[in-house]
C-alpha cells in the first residue's frame, strides 16, 4: 500500500505474522491472529478469542490505543455499501453495553462483503 493509499483511506489486507508480531505483547499463549486488515495506520485485527482495534494516533503514530473485544460482546453490525458517488464503504459495529457503535470507513478497494463475512463467523459461530 502506498503513502497515497493510505491518506486517501485505501484499506488492505495484512499477513497474519506481520500482525502477531506488532501485537505479541497483546496476544495471550493461545490467541493467534486470524484475519487482519490495515487502514491508514490502524489496524483491525480478528484473533480466534476476540477482535483488536489499533488506534495509531499523532503526528508520529507513536501513541497507540487498543480496543480489545471480545466476540461475545458484539451484540449486532452492519455494513453500508460503497455507492455510485459514494466511494467509501462503512461496517459498525455495537458492543454490549455501549449504545454508540464503533465505526469503520474502507475503501473499495478492500472488499467490505469479506470483513463482514470474517466478523459474522467469529460473531454468528
Amino acid at each position: 500500500m502506498g503513502l497515497f493509499d493510505g491518506m486517501m483511506g485505501n484499506a488492505s489486507e495484512v499477513d497474519t505474522k506481520t500482525a502477531e508480531k506488532e501485537l505479541k505483547e497483546l496476544l495471550s499463549n493461545s490467541e493467534n491472529v486470524e484475519h487482519a486488515y490495515k487502514l491508514i495506520r490502524d489496524l483491525f485485527v480478528f484473533t480466534n478469542k476476540r477482535l483488536i482495534l489499533v488506534d495509531k494516533q499523532g503526528v508520529t503514530g507513536k501513541k497507540v490505543e487498543y480496543h480489545s473485544i471480545p466476540y461475545k460482546n458484539i451484540t449486532h453490525f452492519s455494513i453500508e455499501t460503497a455507492g455510485t458517488f459514494d466511494l467509501d464503504a462503512e461496517l459498525k459495529i455495537w458492543v454490549s453495553g455501549n449504545s454508540t457503535p464503533i465505526e469503520k470507513t474502507f475503501n473499495k478497494q478492500l472488499n467490505i462483503y469479506k470483513v463482514q463475512s470474517v466478523l459474522a463467523d467469529y460473531v454468528c459461530g
